[in-house]
């Protein structure tokens, strides 16, 4: 069946440079969220994206090319570990790295099991849920590894955040 048969006509819009809906056939189908300061605590974040103007632009794909020398990068990884600290001032953990730094295409939202279970206490918090239930959610929510053994496993967020809409309505 050729896609353009499926009319599935998506849309991304950038809300306040926080986050990224997605639309398909005009349904609000969930949210991106790229990491900024002043995210909302009730969802998880993402892996920053390293495309621009835009987060998780497809057509600016690349790696940003900064290494760990680079001051830029040094000065990025250090806004972003000080807003998750802000956001959670109790979280003592270390924060891991792909929370901090973006793939190496730019476009990769997902985030690594321990990435998630760094924000649990947070979100659960946010949404008045027991931690246990926010991490069933996560590992409904992690993908294993691409034909069992290419990549390592990774938490959907979007699937993750959606789910825990869907858990709070009810």
């Amino acid at each position: 069946m050729m896609m353009s048969a499926l009319k599935i006509t998506a849309e991304r819009i950038a809300l306040s440079g926080v986050a990224s809906c997605m639309k398909f056939n005009w349904v609000r189908t969930g949210y991106v969220v790229a990491n900024a300061a002043g995210m909302m605590a009730k969802y998880f974040w993402s892996r920053p994206s390293a495309t621009s103007p835009q987060p998780y632009n497809g057509g600016a794909s690349s790696g940003s090319n900064q290494g760990p020398t680079n001051k830029a990068l040094a000065a990025a990884v250090a806004d972003r570990i000080k807003a998750l600290r802000e956001a959670d001032p109790g979280n003592t953990k270390p924060v891991p790295a792909d929370l901090v730094t973006a793939s190496g295409s730019g476009l990769d939202p997902h985030i690594s099991p321990a990435a998630a279970e760094y924000q649990v206490a947070r979100v659960a918090k946010a949404r008045g849920f027991d931690p246990q239930k926010v991490r069933d959610s996560v590992a409904q929510s992690t993908e294993d590894r691409q034909l069992g053994f290419l990549g390592e496993r990774r938490v959907n967020v979007l699937r993750l955040n959606l789910a825990l809409d869907a858990a709070a309505s009810k």
